[in-house]
């Protein structure tokens, strides 16, 4: 059988050069609030550190607390062709409203030419999956990441959304960047109360079921006995 090519993957650093030592930093920051973890990140990385939104259900509350504390930062916003419409009025009424440094990466080739071509990849098989995100949004994250000379990464990732998420630290080295994950701690009323205590705004279509909201074509409402993430069919 022919064996696996392994991508060789750099180390994690900072700015100056020095590397990192992620797991004397992670247990540093475990129990560290959200706004120190997020100075600790600016302070790091200086203009090395971007984010990214997806302008979801509780988006706003990365968006405000980053913007905050690390004003004028890129934030990537991955535009699949498949958003609901309501996303992207979303999207550029935060924007305006955090007075956001909006960075959209689009996939190499068009939703229109992607299905003629390829016909609805999410409706296929599990290849048929991975290759539709693949185009979709890790080619184009990727690309983001090299383009804006990332050295780290904030992501509004919580502990409580998916089995896999339980499984994260604050700090995640990934391909040679650190993924910064500020909020990973929160509980579904932590996020609440800081949505009420700054006012900030839902995705317009979270009151009506849509509480995990990502493409059109994979994402239903669920009940509130339900699990929020049961309405991504693909996860």
């Amino acid at each position: 059988m022919r064996e696996a090519l392994r991508l060789v993957v750099p180390e994690p650093e900072a700015p100056d050069g020095g590397a990192l030592d992620i797991d004397a930093l992670t247990a540093d920051l475990k129990s560290a609030p959200a706004d120190h973890i997020v100075r600790w990140a600016r302070d790091t990385f200086g203009r090395g550190l971007v984010m990214s939104s997806s302008f979801g259900a509780e988006s706003a509350v990365m968006l405000h607390l980053v913007s905050r504390l690390a004003p004028g930062i890129p934030v990537v916003f991955l535009d699949t062709g498949y958003l609901f419409p309501e996303t992207y009025t979303f999207a550029e009424e935060l924007a305006q409203r955090f007075e956001l440094d909006l960075r959209v990466y689009t996939p190499r080739m068009t939703a229109a030419r992607q299905e003629a071509l390829h016909g609805r990849l999410w409706e296929g098989s599990d290849e048929d999956i991975q290759r539709y995100n693949q185009m979709n949004k890790v080619e184009p994250m990727d690309r983001a990441l090299v383009e804006l000379g990332a050295k780290a990464w904030i992501a509004g990732l919580r502990a409580s959304q998916t089995d896999f998420r339980k499984g994260l630290r604050v700090l995640e080295p990934q391909d040679g960047v650190v993924k910064v994950h500020p909020i990973l701690g929160w509980t579904k009323e932590d996020v609440r109360r800081y949505m009420t205590t700054h006012d900030l705004p839902y995705h317009p279509l979270y009151h009506y079921g849509y509480r995990s909201i990502g493409d059109w074509h994979s994402t239903t409402p669920t009940p509130l006995e339900q699990d929020e993430r049961d309405g991504r069919q693909q996860g």
